[in-house]
């Protein structure tokens, strides 16, 4: 199949490279077929770019790239919903968010991780109960430049 992405050109894919989100992704439900494609080679970064929609791609890494210590607790209706036995292999990604010119400030939706099942392809965005992690988790600390200045 070929995808004339607004990003990326023309995306050429075949059914066993799609994800499927059943329910879709928060705020973006009626879109339920996505394939991950390559930012750049030894990138942690991937795009997932919707099958439906050119116009609709969320950039997504590995969390434990920045976060090692990561450990999303998931609920036994989300297992049984991407049937994960003890077994299963699952991809955890997170949307990423990078301001225009301001990389610094890239943060992590850790709150509600994107669980990929790798054997069936099937995916589901989850919401992480209580308040251990949130939708905006700075990869960066952000340097408290007067406080450094007044110390030198």
């Amino acid at each position: 199949m070929t995808l004339q992405g607004t990003r990326f050109g023309e995306i050429e894919f075949s059914d066993s490279d799609i994800i499927t989100f059943r329910e879709g992704l928060i705020g973006f439900s009626a879109y339920q077929r996505f394939v991950v494609l390559e930012n750049h080679p030894n990138s942690p970064f991937r795009w997932l770019q919707s099958a439906e929609d050119p116009a609709l791609a969320f950039l997504v890494t590995d969390p434990k790239e920045y976060v090692p210590e990561y450990t999303p607790e998931i609920s036994e209706s989300a297992a049984e919903c991407l049937a994960l036995t003890n077994e299963s292999t699952v991809a955890v990604l997170t949307t990423v968010n990078i301001p225009k010119g301001h990389p610094e400030d890239m943060t992590l939706n850790l709150a509600g991780p994107l669980l990929i099942n790798a054997h069936t392809r099937e995916g589901r965005q989850v919401v992480l109960e209580g308040d251990a992690y949130t939708i905006r988790h700075r990869v960066f600390q952000r340097a408290d430049r007067e406080t450094e200045n007044v110390a030198a």
